[in-house]
């Protein structure tokens, strides 16, 4: 019978991480946290037992419905101040697909590490030859969407993004970049937004704006730091938009969980990326 490879002592470990097509990751760290959130039903809960904060876990979580075309997870009424939450069936899959991927992964390594350690010839660490050279980026805000319409002009393209079920996303980029991109109707893309672009105001339905994008959702919460303050609101289908603006703006437009709010960014200020 052939036996296991078992890992060499104090041998790097592979770690897996899922990676988006516009270089966002859900890494092992998350899954932990989706592997939980399913054994407790709550995210207070699961982020004991992962050892990471209450927002820190639903900051991951916004994240990760942020990146799959459907949520993985879900809450029950209570929202962030109690309720409780679980894995949907899109969820489910995600983190069976990477338990079996880990598993699979840990194995072939351990064999490969035995395998070039086992002669003087070519003893060798796999370590260096397998790191991942996968981007990051820094925009706090990343969206699964799918292509409706691109419009082509004389310079510039107009691209029609649908990143919610209520929230259309329009992007404006050389059509050069269009080109590059191959972008078409029913293409999966990927909209990056920095949390600093979008303008807030509160949404009282009857402001006429001439900004191209005007996302409104309803505030879910307010973090403040020493000058600016974090605001993360529902834009639908349990996606999220972070928004960075300074805490006298929170003050003067009292802005507070429930209410609802408008984020204006313009169409210039939103990058497409594509696989």
């Amino acid at each position: 019978m052939t036996k296991t490879a078992e890992p060499l002592p104090h041998a790097i470990r592979p770690v897996l991480s899922f990676l988006g097509k516009a270089g966002q990751r859900a890494s092992e760290e998350r899954f932990r946290l989706l592997s939980q959130i399913d054994r407790e039903g709550s995210i207070s809960a699961a982020a004991k037992a992962v050892g990471i904060s209450y927002k820190g876990a639903w900051d991951a979580v916004h994240a990760l419905n942020n990146l799959f075309p459907s949520p993985l997870v879900v809450t029950q009424p209570g929202g962030r101040k109690g309720g409780g939450a679980f894995l949907t069936e899109e969820g489910r899959k995600a983190l069976q697909a990477h338990q079996y991927l880990t598993e699979r992964l840990a194995a072939f390594w351990a064999e490969l590490e035995q395998d070039m350690m086992g002669s003087s010839d070519r003893a060798v660490s796999p370590s260096p030859l397998l790191w991942s050279f996968a981007m990051r980026t820094s925009a706090r805000n990343v969206f699964h969407g799918i292509v409706e319409s691109v419009i082509t002009g004389a310079v510039h393209s107009e691209v029609a993004l649908r990143v919610s079920d209520r929230t259309l996303l329009t992007v404006i980029l050389t059509n050069k970049s269009a080109e590059s991109l191959e972008l078409r109707e029913g293409l999966e893309a990927f909209a990056l937004i920095k949390a600093s672009a979008p303008v807030l105001m509160i949404d009282e339905g009857q402001t006429r704006l001439s900004a191209r994008n005007q996302i409104r959702g309803a505030v879910l919460s307010v973090e403040d730091g020493a000058v600016n303050s974090e605001v993360l609101i529902d834009i639908g289908d349990s996606k999220v938009l972070t928004v960075i603006i300074t805490k006298q703006s929170v003050e003067t437009l009292a802005i507070k969980p429930g209410e609802p709010v408008c984020a204006m960014i313009k169409a210039s200020q939103i990058i497409l990326g594509v696989e």
